[in-house]
């Protein structure tokens, strides 16, 4: 016997919400609409539904055909070699795992080696494979380090599909425009009306790029909007004045001293004071003057300080913080500002005309030799000033490892960065070679890759020592990981003898041996696999990710 179901009337507006409320209900509870309750309710359920669903489906409009994307702009640069191509494909398909510490074997960690591949490839010009583009773009996407230059090997394709693909988006952000050509310098209009309308991290890239290359546009057009902007946007624009500052920004950056946020005051007296002919500067100099002098009482000439007994007006308008931070002396610390500022070129004048060597070498009365000295430090980093480096940097072999006013690694890693590639990575060496590895990691970070022969050979010697010493192993891992990406390939012929696991002596660490095997075989094989990649992109010498 076959059930019939009993007719349902037409259902009313909202009766697809009623009839949804008495499926999620149940028929007992609420009885479906036009329907008594009783036992046909749950049938007239369901043939309501299937009525309404048929009615909604039937009463869609269609929706407008999507427009077509614009054709993709064509890449003129050189394809990559096959070779080339399936190196790419391999470093792309490698995932890092997840799991944190322990031994990492004897395998190379690919994704380490593609910032290194592609510096090079956008070294020899080449464009990338279509197929290949979606998962650069995915890599890039979960490492912001890799975005410079996964955007700039990608071209033009990145940022097409970037429209596609809201994941992709930062490679939108990252050009000027939105993704668009960045204007002809000629193309004043375009140039302006970006300027005016676009997004602020479009802005920001246009200022940038115009003054990478014109740095007297890009003035006149941060300071046609300068007063309009909004406190914490001047700061951003006025940082990208740092690329190609020179005299000709002095007019502005003094006007920018009376603005009416602290943080954009600061930053336009810090450029100023990297002038060293500038107005601000030659302030400085007078007041940093004043605090040091020569004391030749004494059976040894000793400098003598007097710091500051305010800060007044016409110091903070010249970029000095009045409040301290907590637990620093207001004097010290408006004492450190006025030397940080003050031309280092002053001193050998004003103190008697010693050179930098012979200025710092000199005693400091009353515990101060530390303050000057650091403050000396932060000045010839932001002066770029060499001959001032090496003064405080010391020789390598020195005790405490530094200068005398080398007050940290960091700040050793600053003062080392005035200094060209040959002689940093000599110094590096040096100190290596007296010191060891334990406190080289951030010295080894600003060193150019590759490694010159005497820095690359000083670690691989150290390395040898503390694997022959029987040190604890795993407190090399950071220098070890360093030395895969930044080694000369050629150093690897040295390197074979180190592979098989040694003799472990009663005071090695448990295991050591073996963990120094692994990873001198895993330097081994980086290195043949980065110079089989120089070889695949037809590099004429090997190059890095902070190639100088």
């Amino acid at each position: 016997m076959t059930r019939t179901s009993a007719p349902v009337d037409a259902p009313a507006p909202g009766a697809w919400e009623e009839l949804v409320t008495a499926a999620l209900l149940g028929t007992e509870r609420r009885t479906p609409p036009g329907c008594p309750p009783g036992p046909d309710a749950p049938p007239a359920l369901l043939d309501a539904a299937a009525v309404e669903t048929v009615r909604r489906r039937a009463g869609l409009r269609p929706g407008r055909a999507a427009r077509l994307p614009e054709p993709v702009v064509e890449d003129p640069r050189q394809p990559l070699p096959p070779a080339a191509a399936g190196r790419l494909a391999m470093l792309l398909a490698d995932r890092p795992g997840a799991g944190g510490g322990g031994r990492r074997g004897a395998a190379p960690d690919l994704m380490e080696l593609l910032p290194q591949w592609l510096t090079t490839a956008n070294a020899r010009g080449y464009a990338p494979p279509s197929e290949l583009l979606p998962a650069l773009l995915d890599a890039a996407r979960g490492r912001t380090d890799l975005r410079p230059a996964a955007l700039t090997f990608a071209g033009p394709r990145a940022v097409w599909l970037a429209r596609l693909n809201p994941d992709w988006r930062f490679a939108l952000r990252a050009t000027p425009g939105g993704g668009t050509t960045l204007p002809h310098p000629e193309d004043t209009g375009t140039i302006r009306q970006l300027w005016q309308e676009g997004l602020f991290a479009e802005r920001v890239a246009l200022l940038g790029a115009i003054r990478s290359r014109e740095p007297a546009t890009a003035r006149e057009l941060l300071a046609s909007t300068w007063t309009t902007e909004r406190a914490e946007d001047r700061l951003m624009f006025l940082d990208s004045l740092r690329t190609g500052l020179a005299a000709e920004d002095e007019p502005f950056l003094e006007q920018a001293l009376t603005d009416r946020s602290r943080n954009v005051r600061a930053t336009a007296a810090e450029l100023l004071s990297a002038l060293p002919g500038s107005a601000l500067a030659g302030r400085m100099a007078v007041r940093a003057g004043t605090c040091v002098a020569v004391d030749h009482t004494g059976d040894t000439p000793t400098l003598t300080i007097e710091t500051p007994h305010e800060c007044d007006a016409s110091m903070e308008r010249d970029g000095v913080v009045a409040k301290p931070p907590a637990g620093r002396g207001e004097r010290s610390w408006w004492f450190g500002q006025l030397v940080e500022a003050a031309p280092l070129g002053t001193w050998p004048g004003r103190l008697g005309g010693r050179t930098p060597q012979e200025i710092v070498a000199l005693p400091v009365a009353d515990d101060w030799q530390a303050e000057l000295h650091a403050a000396w430090c932060r000045a010839a980093v932001r002066q770029r000033d060499a001959a001032w480096a090496r003064a405080l940097l010391g020789a390598p072999a020195a005790p405490e490892a530094g200068g005398p006013g080398a007050v940290s690694l960091a700040e050793r890693a600053k003062l080392l960065g005035t200094l060209d590639a040959a002689e940093r990575a000599g110094w590096v060496a040096g100190f290596i070679s007296v010191h060891g590895l334990s406190e080289a990691f951030q010295l080894l970070g600003v060193c150019a890759v590759p490694w010159a022969a005497p820095l690359g050979g000083a670690v691989v010697d150290a390395l040898n020592i503390a694997r022959d010493a029987g040190s604890y192993p795993w407190s090399f891992s950071g220098v070890m990981g360093l030395a895969e990406r930044c080694l000369d390939p050629s150093e690897g012929s040295r390197l074979d003898g180190l592979m098989a696991v040694p003799d472990e002596s009663e005071e090695a660490s448990p295991g050591a041996g073996g963990y120094w095997a692994e990873a001198f075989q895993r330097l081994v094989t980086t290195l043949r696999l980065r110079a089989a990649m120089q070889e695949e992109l037809g590099a004429a010498r090997p190059l890095g990710p902070s190639d100088a």
